[in-house]
């Protein structure tokens, strides 16, 4: 038997039970290395209709969307079309955002690498028209400048959607009909849909969540999000094996598995490679690339990137070294957890390069004075209060507002205790997660000016 005969039969084993131990309702995963591939299902595709998953059901890939778009985006320099070191004004001049010498001056690297500086959480619904990225971008004119551009990472979903427009104007055709046209086609996919229109026609999962802590996951009120923030991932979906076929190409240099080459020579590379360092947050990447998330251990760098829609999480880990990439697909549940599991067994058994251990609290943290971190950090889709009461335990309280608040969103009151140096870190782990809280800058009053969560979330008023 090969490595991947070996992998096949544990996961065609060991997957049930671990979508039962994590409450995940069904998942698809695929391992490629070198030309052998592997890949199975396990579960339910929808808890209310009894359709089981298989290893041709689609699942929404969320955020790794980005990746394609980074992609569309690298074509087009290859091309000669972009030169991603010029400002995007220079592409899109009806760019605004409230901060105007920020927009003039906001790059394409800096779009790709979320170095902008400008708040990413804007999920505004702009219809389903093929207008509607041109009239997302066209809402962006009030959001706020939190640092200036290329100082830091903040991951920005709004970037993407500006990134995607980009796209649009050059190749003067829809979002969609560009990934069709320009990935999905010369890739040779045939189970990979770019709306709910198409999914409708495959063997599709649907997202689930739960309501109220402990009450189990039922299916989502709905199936995708926006159409306007499709660039950054709200809608595209795909078996795992498909998800991969885009990754070998990223692998094999650019080129196709039928020899098309679909980015030039070296470029793909330059996508991967590090440009801009994370605060230490352990359960996102401890570096970025061009699209690309990085995980640099002693014994190699994973790249990659994660997905999450209404409901279904995704997650795609690539070992250039080993030419090895690996996908998994879910559709609720304690997703991270299923996916520490499974990828972290198929990369411990495939290469030199593990899983990150998890950040967890400390055993018996110290209790300190919390006064530089105690405050809100104000974003459009939630606030975060930062409390200490009288027995000097620390508090975060998330309120959702807007999106957040409109798609189910709970005011939710988490304890936090010290982690590292101006890092605080949850007490008890969210989906078997436990995210810590890292606090830069100052405000000039010796108050922290940023609470980063992967994005920088500015001191309210500061």
């Amino acid at each position: 038997m090969s490595e991947l005969d070996d992998i096949q039969a544990w996961l065609d084993e060991r997957l049930p039970s671990l979508l039962d131990k994590h409450e995940v309702p069904g998942a698809g995963w695929a391992v490629v290395r070198g030309g052998q591939v592997a890949g199975g299902a396990a579960g339910l595709l929808n808890k209310a209709t009894g359709v089981a998953a298989t290893p041709d059901s689609l699942f929404q890939i969320g955020s790794i969307t980005k990746l394609w778009t980074a992609t569309l985006v690298m074509q087009l320099a290859d091309e000669g079309m972009v030169d991603i070191d010029r400002p995007v004004r220079g592409y899109l001049p009806e760019f605004r955002i409230a901060d105007q010498a920020a927009a003039e001056r906001i790059t394409v690297r800096q779009l790709l690498a979320h170095t902008a500086g400008f708040e990413g959480d804007i999920f505004t619904d702009t219809g389903v028209g093929d207008d509607c990225l041109e009239k997302y971008v066209a809402t962006l004119g009030e959001v706020p400048q939190l640092f200036p551009p290329g100082e830091q990472f903040s991951y920005n979903n709004a970037g993407y959607c500006v990134l995607g427009r980009l796209v649009e104007v050059l190749r003067g055709k829809p979002y969609d009909v560009c990934l069709r046209e320009h990935l999905i086609a010369p890739l040779g996919l045939t189970h990979t849909a770019t709306s709910p229109y198409e999914a409708i026609m495959f063997r599709a999962a649907m997202g689930h969540i739960e309501k109220e802590p402990g009450a189990g996951y039922e299916p989502a009120p709905m199936w995708a999000m926006a159409r306007s923030n499709a660039p950054a991932g709200s809608m595209l979906a795909m078996r795992p094996q498909d998800l991969l076929i885009f990754a070998r190409m990223h692998l094999q240099d650019g080129r196709a598995a039928g020899g098309t080459r679909v980015l030039a020579p070296g470029t793909a590379a330059r996508m991967h490679d590090r440009q801009v360092d994370l605060p230490e947050l352990g359960l996102m990447g401890t570096s970025w690339g061009l699209g690309f998330e990085r995980f640099d251990t002693p014994a190699g760098t994973v790249i990659g990137h994660d997905g999450n829609t209404i409901g279904q999480g995704a997650f795609l880990r690539m070992v250039p070294e080993a030419d090895l990439a690996v996908a998994l697909l879910t559709n609720g549940g304690d997703a991270f957890s299923l996916y520490h599991d499974v990828v972290g067994h198929v990369l411990g058994e495939l290469t030199d390069v593990g899983l990150p251990a998890l950040p967890v609290p400390p055993a018996d943290p110290r209790p300190i004075d919390a006064e530089r971190y105690v405050g809100t950090y104000s974003a459009q889709v939630f606030d975060l209060t930062v409390s200490q009461d009288g027995d000097r335990r620390i508090w975060i309280e998330q309120i959702p507002k807007g999106a957040f608040a409109e798609m189910g969103g709970r005011v939710e009151r988490t304890e936090l205790v010290h982690y590292r140096d101006d890092m605080l870190i949850p007490l008890d782990a969210d989906r078997g997660m436990h995210m810590p809280h890292a606090f830069l800058g100052d405000d000039g009053t010796g108050h922290a000016l940023y609470l980063h969560l992967g994005r920088a979330v500015r001191r309210a008023g500061a």
